[in-house]
Parts: C-alpha cells; structure tokens; sequence
C-alpha cells in the first residue's frame, strides 16, 4: 500500500496553483494574496503542490487504505515570512514513519518508535535547515482535514485550530 502512495506521489513536483489557476513553481510575493489550496484531484492532475497541497493528497491516499495516519503543521512566526511546513505521520506495526515528498531533502520514508521522536527530529530538522537556527515564535499543530480552495491566510488560522503540539 505505502509503495502504492510513493508510485502516486513520484510526479508531484513542488509549486502552487493561483486563483486564476496559473502553476507557479517558486514561492514569491503574490503567495500569500493568490494561493488557493488545491483538492487532491487537483493536485494528481496539475502534478503540483506545495507542502500543504501534497499532504492532503497524502492524507486521500492514506485514508483510501484505512492507514492510521496524524497530519502536522509548523510554523515560525516572525515579521517577515513566517516559514511552515506540513506533514504527515503514520503509524504501522508499533512504529512511526515520516512520511515526507514534497521537503525533497529528507523525502522518503523515516521510522521512529514513537511519534514524539518524529516529531521531535521533524522539528530540529526544521529548525535547523529551513530556519538555519534562528527561530523566533516556532509553533506546531496537529490538524484535520480543511476546506479545499481556502486561501493562504485561512489556511493558517485552520491549522491553529488544531492540537498545539508541546514538548516539555
């Protein structure tokens, strides 16, 4: 089943569709005024997505093949960008996989015994090479499934609606 999922994921190359439905493959200014979040439809058809897109492909995929599964949303609050990442995790046979495509540096499939570890080594990994350690209001949710079409801004406010996950 997880090959399955990797075999439908391997065209999806990292991008974004705008409300006009123009394919963008870096992230610039008009982001955050022109996102919408594709369906995952969408997404196979288009062969694009962000993190965000990608993970709710994954999360149709993974539901289709009853996969006990946890979707993850972090974020840096600053004043200028606020980087974020999504992701999800799955549970088989009492260990936990990463399972990552769109951070194309650690795509793949990571094991941990636990979630906590994942979530753990998803975080400094973040930390460290998306922030390069300079991390300022760094926040992380565990989120459901939100509304397809949404905007940047909506997005956001759904995720941190979810659980705020802690580590102390």
């Amino acid at each position: 089943m997880i090959q399955e999922i990797i075999e439908k994921m391997k065209n999806i190359k990292y991008g974004w569709k705008d409300k006009n439905e123009n394919i963008h493959y870096n992230i610039d200014e008009a982001f955050s005024d022109d996102y919408v979040l594709e369906t995952p439809e969408e997404v196979l058809k288009n062969n694009v997505g962000v993190c965000w897109d990608q993970v709710e492909l994954e999360r149709n995929l993974f539901e289709k093949n009853n996969i006990n599964f946890n979707t993850y949303f972090i974020v840096n609050y600053d004043d200028n960008k606020c980087p974020t990442h999504t992701f999800l995790i799955y549970e088989d046979k009492n260990n936990y996989y990463w399972f990552e495509h769109s951070w194309e540096r650690f795509r793949g499939i990571h094991k941990y015994k636990n979630e906590k570890e994942a979530l753990i080594d998803i975080t400094n990994k973040f930390i460290k090479y998306e922030l390069k350690n300079q991390k300022d209001n760094l926040c992380l949710y565990k989120y459901t499934k939100p509304k397809y079409g949404i905007n940047c801004f909506e997005f956001y406010k759904h995720c941190e609606q979810g659980k705020k996950i802690k580590f102390k």
